[in-house]
Formats: structure tokens, C-alpha cells, sequence
């Protein structure tokens, strides 16, 4: 019997990349060639916190954060050197962008065109979801309706002059890593299509009968967990939702336009520090969720490298994540069957719970006032905050079984990190003073009557209702740098600051020790002459919280008083706090990379406030190096994600309170 020839989609499977940007647009074009070269796909790009936020690498607030998690780009220089010898007409682009989607998109076009290339045959896609940014990743610039205001405009934008370009990439990814259970991650990311679809719709700006055109350029970026049924089914759950709301709800009726299209990025909260090597073994589990069913299989898929929970990978890693996709489309017969899972009882029944509750999640929202008003009133943050606090309570008393971390703990030595020094990437301290001098090299050298002259015609264009692209990419062209256009929007917008979604939040009596440490907090207090007060700063650009609005939330059923104000704060915000509220103890979150530029920059702050007695710890993805630097600075205590008991680290945290006030005398346990 002849064997049939292989399926079409064995030729073109999912688009493959990895997320990579750092240290400089020159460094980052070297990887990104070195990564085609090895068979990648496509370009998943990876910007720095600075670029991510609209500020300059000169600028006061960027400083410990130039590329650390991404490359910088601040004019178009940088975007030219970022894809010098790329061929934009060929790539398939995603970037990683929110705030200052449109300034990048602007970028990037007058790039292409610079390479000669039809600007309406440019595919990729701009993340471009800010509703999931004042939720969890929080890396948002203006307040809610302005930000919806620039996700319409470039909509509308891309649908006449860039018409294969994906404008925004609705993001559960960050909820999910913020604490969302499927059935949240699936409402809050329709939610929000509704809300960008709404906005569009109602502008005016696109004709009805190109509405299709504008569903049919919406995509979706979702995050897989290791729980392998229950996420395969939550893509067939979104896949049969999406049809049914563009279908009822917008009046599409070409299929082809209502087709479900996502990229995933698989889990890299479930990425341990603890035994990293089995986080191979999850992100192939990961993967398959998301491409085993055919009927809801992922467009384009990014993995995580093994090591990412204990710093930068470096390009070996990323090649292997690479490796575990090819070998997966390449070698195995996935790709040559019709869905496996069509009929099956188990999976339709399970795919229809989840319907069931994101249907409700979802009206509760659309009668509140939709996304937008849902994330002004903090409901959706408080959701996440509480749901994330939830999953820990059962990591902690053992519930949930993480292999390595709270179950199997003995191993052997492990080789992949004999060295950790050469185990993960770091970023040369140069990076930063190399960006900052190219910068401004670059304002002296251009027309500044031109400068002025684009950045208050962007200004005019923001107070009225018209479309802001075109204003963008006359700054663009005439040299404008990024941290100049947010300013300028800043100064028509204003800036905001999301809730926190801490008071809504509770842990009960998580393992079972919580009790012990909440005596051990009030006997401390009375020692003290009051309660024991405990400050959470997130020092820097970094807007990943999850993990400071934890401790928050635990230190306050510890019963400790809790200040906590968010994200974005600047070292003397934090000093100031300090003192304002007379704190027993600071807490510092960081998780972007530049804790040995923060955290000492606080510690010199407090000890300039005549509070250099009160303790400092840091929480963060803190190298073993970097932690013995802090502690030799004064930090007292380093937590890194193996620490992932929290009622212990509250005990921690009373022990240092208790040593730097000379409490020695043993208190009731």
C-alpha cells in the first residue's frame, strides 16, 4: 500500500520563534541572524523596560534597566541597526510592545520602507493590549481611555495601509501568570477584544462593511500551563467563543474572518529555580497542548529556555527551546492527522464547563461597564491578585504537587549549573553608558526646529479626535527618540496609577504555620511600642508585581502593617515612603535585572534618611553572585524563587526586624 505524501501543514507548520532582544540594537541583530540562520521562522522581538514605558536610557527612571530584558530602541537609528541585513519584506515580526505600540509599529514601517519594501505586504504583529498591562504586567503609560484611544487609531491604521499586520495581540498570557484560572484567562482576554472591537467600531473610523477586516486582524496570545487537558481544552473553548462573539455580537459572516488566530508563549511562571533541568520536560508538555488538537492549534509558538527562572539565557538555550519545536513539527507524525480529540467525551464535556463559566465571568464584566471600567474599579486585578494567592496557599500546604520544589526535593549534583556564572547571560553595566552617550549623539546631530515643530503637531493631533499615526511617523522621520513622543502624549493624557488589587485579596492559614508567625508579629510589635510595619517597594521600571502583591498580601494576614503603593517608584520614592510611615522594614521586589543598581541606590537613600538601622530584604530572580553582593552591601536577607514558602519568609523578615533592633531574647513561638 503506498504511503500517503505528508499534509501541506508538514511543509508550513507554526511559525517558530524564540523572545530575544538585549543589551543593544547591534548585539540583538546579531542574535536574531544567528536564530534564522538555526531555523527560526519568524522574529519575536523583546524590548527593554525604558523602551516598554516611553522613557529614554538617559532618563532618571531608566537607570539599572537598559537592556536587561529586552533591546532598547529609542529613535530610528536604533530600529535601522536592529534589523541591518534583515529583510523586513520576508520576516513575519512580532514585538512585544504596549504602551508605545504605535511609536514602535511607526518605527518599524519607515524602516521597511527605507529597505524598499510595500508596506502593505508587512506581516507581524504589536502585543498592543494595555487592559492585561493595569492587570499584571504593568508596563502602561497613559490612563485607560487615551491608551484605548492609540489601540484604535492603529487599527484603523493597519487595516487600509498595512492590511497583513496584526495591530493587537489580545494577551492572556500575563493573566495567566498573574494568577487567572482558565476560565478568567479566557473572559478577561474576551473582555477585552470586546472593548478594542467596541472602540473601534464606535470611532467611526472604519467602514461597516470592512468590519471583518478588522476581526480578521485580531490575534490572540495565550499562555499553557502544565495541566495538559485542561489547557488543550481552554483553546478549544476559546476557539468556539471567539466564533460565536464576532459571529453574534459584530455580524461577521466569512468564517475565514472569524478563525481564531493565536501565538502562545508555553508557562514561564512554572519555570523553578529549583531542579531547572525539569523545566524541559514542562515546556514540551506545554507545547503539545497547544499543537496536538488541530481544530485550536497555535499559530506561532515561542518556548522559554530551561534556565529562564534563573536569569538572561543565553543563545545555546534558546537554540535548544528552538530544537524542541523542529524536532516536534519535523519529526513526529503530528502534523499529518485530522484533531484527535474531536468527539471525545471527556474533552467536550470539560471544554463546555469552561464556556459555562466564561460566559458568566463575562457578562458580570459587560454589567459592570466592560474591560475598561472593570480595570478602573480594580474588580479584575483584585480577581487575579486573589486567585494567584489561592494557587500559592496550595503550592505551599502541598495540595499542588511542583516536582523539585515541594515534593522529590533530593538530586544530584546538577551539571547544567555547575557553573552558574557561565549558566545564565548577564549584561555588561557598559550596555547602559553606551546607550546613553548614543543617544545623545543622536539629538545633536538633527534638525531641532524639525524636532519641535513634529512633537507639538503630535500634540495638537492628541487633543482632538483624529488619527495619531500620521503625527507619529513625522516624528519618527524627523528623529524624534521615544522617550520624547510618550512625553509629549504624557503631557495631553497625564499618566496613571492601576489599583493594586491587595485589599481584595486573602491567603487563610495557607501550610498550616501562619498562626505561629502572626504571634511572633504582634509580640514583636509590642516590643516595639506598635504594630510592625512593613514597606513593598517595586523600585525601577520593572512591572511584573505578582510576586510583591504576595508578599503584600501574606504579610498583612501575617499581621504586619502593610504599605504598598505599586509599581514604578523611584529609590528616593521609596526612601520617602520610608520615612513617612516610620517602617520597621523595607521589602524590595525586583525581577527585571537591575537590583545592583536599585537596591543600593535605596540603601544609600535610607542611610542619607537617618534610617540606615532599618532592615532592607529583596525578593527577585536574584543570581547567587549578585545576592552575596547585596548582603555584603547591607541587604539582610535574599529571596529568590526556590523560596517559595512565604509564611516562612514572613518568620524571615520578624527574625531580621527582631536582629537590627537587638531583640535577642527568644520570642513565643
Amino acid at each position: 500500500m503506498p504511503t500517503p505524501s505528508a499534509p501541506k501543514d508538514r511543509d508550513r507548520p507554526w511559525v517558530m520563534r524564540t523572545y530575544a532582544g538585549h543589551s543593544s540594537p547591534a548585539e540583538s541583530n546579531a542574535l536574531y541572524r544567528r536564530n534564522l540562520a538555526k531555523g527560526q521562522t519568524g522574529l519575536s522581538v523583546a524590548f527593554d523596560l525604558p523602551t516598554q514605558t516611553g522613557y529614554d536610557p538617559d532618563d532618571a527612571l531608566a537607570t539599572g534597566e537598559v537592556g536587561k530584558v529586552g533591546v532598547p530602541v529609542s529613535h530610528l537609528g536604533d530600529m535601522r541597526a536592529l534589523f541591518d541585513g534583515i529583510p523586513l519584506a520576508e520576516m513575519n515580526t512580532s514585538m512585544t510592545i504596549n504602551a508605545t505600540a504605535m511609536w514602535l509599529l511607526a518605527l518599524y514601517q519607515v524602516v521597511a520602507e527605507e529597505q524598499g519594501a510595500d508596506v502593505a505586504q508587512l506581516a507581524g504583529t504589536t502585543q498592543n493590549d494595555i487592559v492585561k498591562e493595569y492587570l499584571s504586567r504593568g508596563t502602561y503609560v497613559f490612563p485607560p481611555a487615551p491608551s484605548m484611544r492609540l489601540i484604535t487609531d492603529m487599527v484603523a491604521h493597519t487595516v487600509t495601509a498595512m492590511p497583513k499586520w496584526n495591530p493587537i495581540n489580545i494577551c492572556s498570557y500575563h493573566l495567566q501568570e498573574a494568577g487567572a484560572t482558565p476560565v478568567q484567562e479566557i473572559a478577561y482576554a474576551m473582555s477585552t477584544a470586546i472593548a478594542v472591537l467596541d472602540s473601534v467600531r464606535d470611532s467611526g473610523q472604519v467602514p461597516q462593511e470592512r468590519f471583518g477586516d478588522v476581526v480578521a486582524r485580531m490575534s490572540f496570545f495565550v499562555n499553557a500551563g502544565v495541566r495538559f487537558v485542561e489547557e488543550m481544552c481552554k483553546m478549544r473553548a476559546f476557539t468556539q467563543l471567539w466564533d460565536e462573539l464576532t459571529r453574534e455580537r459584530y455580524g461577521v459572516a466569512d468564517p475565514r474572518h472569524r478563525r481564531f488566530r493565536y501565538g502562545v508563549q508555553v508557562n514561564s511562571l512554572g519555570l523553578t529555580e529549583a531542579q531547572p533541568e525539569n523545566n524541559v520536560q514542562r515546556i514540551v508538555l506545554e507545547m503539545l497542548a497547544v499543537t496536538l488538537s488541530k481544530d485550536a492549534r497555535a499559530r506561532a509558538v515561542q518556548l522559554p529556555a530551561w534556565n529562564e527562572a534563573l536569569g538572561l539565557p543565553r543563545p545555546w538555550d534558546q537554540q535548544w527551546s528552538l530544537r524542541l519545536q523542529q524536532v516536534l513539527a519535523y519529526e513526529t507524525d503530528l502534523l499529518e492527522h485530522d484533531d484527535l480529540f474531536t468527539g471525545s467525551v471527556v474533552v467536550e464535556a470539560k471544554v463546555g464547563e469552561l464556556l459555562e463559566g466564561a460566559r458568566a465571568e463575562m457578562a458580570r464584566v459587560e454589567e459592570m461597564g466592560g474591560a475598561v471600567a472593570a480595570v478602573e474599579s480594580g474588580y479584575m486585578k483584585g480577581q487575579l491578585v486573589a486567585s494567584l494567592a489561592e494557587r500559592r496557599r496550595r503550592m505551599e500546604s502541598g495540595e499542588d504537587v511542583v516536582v523539585g520544589v515541594n515534593k522529590f526535593e533530593s538530586t544530584e549534583p546538577n551539571p547544567l549549573t555547575a557553573d552558574l556564572d557561565t549558566a545564565i547571560q548577564t549584561v555588561d553595566p557598559a550596555v547602559e553608558a553606551a546607550a546613553q552617550d548614543a543617544v545623545r549623539a543622536w539629538r545633536a546631530e538633527r534638525d531641532d526646529a524639525a524636532v519641535a515643530q513634529a512633537l507639538e503637531d503630535l500634540k495638537r493631533v492628541a487633543g482632538t479626535e483624529e488619527n495619531l499615526v500620521a503625527a507619529t511617523l513625522a516624528c519618527v522621520r524627523v528623529g524624534v527618540t521615544t522617550g520624547e513622543w510618550a512625553g509629549a502624549l504624557r503631557e495631553v493624557f497625564g499618566e496613571y496609577r492601576a489599583p493594586t488589587g491587595v485589599s481584595a485579596a486573602t491567603t487563610g492559614e495557607a501550610d498550616g504555620s501562619l498562626a505561629e508567625v502572626r504571634e511572633r508579629v504582634r509580640a514583636t510589635g509590642e516590643e516595639l511600642g506598635g504594630r510592625l510595619r512593613l514597606l513593598v517597594g517595586k523600585p525601577g521600571l520593572d512591572g511584573h508585581s505578582n510576586g510583591a502583591e504576595q508578599i503584600a498580601v501574606r504579610a498583612r494576614d501575617a499581621g504586619f502593617e502593610v504599605v504598598y503603593q505599586g509599581i514604578r517608584l523611584t529609590p528616593a520614592q521609596i526612601v520617602s515612603a520610608a520615612v513617612e510611615e516610620d517602617v520597621h522594614v523595607v521589602g524590595l521586589s525586583v525581577l527585571s535585572g537591575s537590583h545592583l543598581q536599585v537596591v543600593p541606590a535605596v540603601l544609600a537613600g535610607l542611610k542619607d534618611a537617618g534610617l540606615d538601622d532599618v532592615p532592607v530584604v529583596v525578593g527577585g530572580i536574584v543570581p547567587d553572585g549578585d545576592a552575596r553582593r547585596l548582603r555584603e552591601q547591607g541587604v539582610a536577607r535574599v529571596f529568590t524563587p526556590k523560596d517559595f514558602g512565604m509564611t516562612d519568609i514572613m518568620g524571615q523578615i520578624v527574625d531580621v526586624v527582631r536582629e537590627a533592633n537587638g531583640l535577642d531574647a527568644p520570642v513565643p513561638a
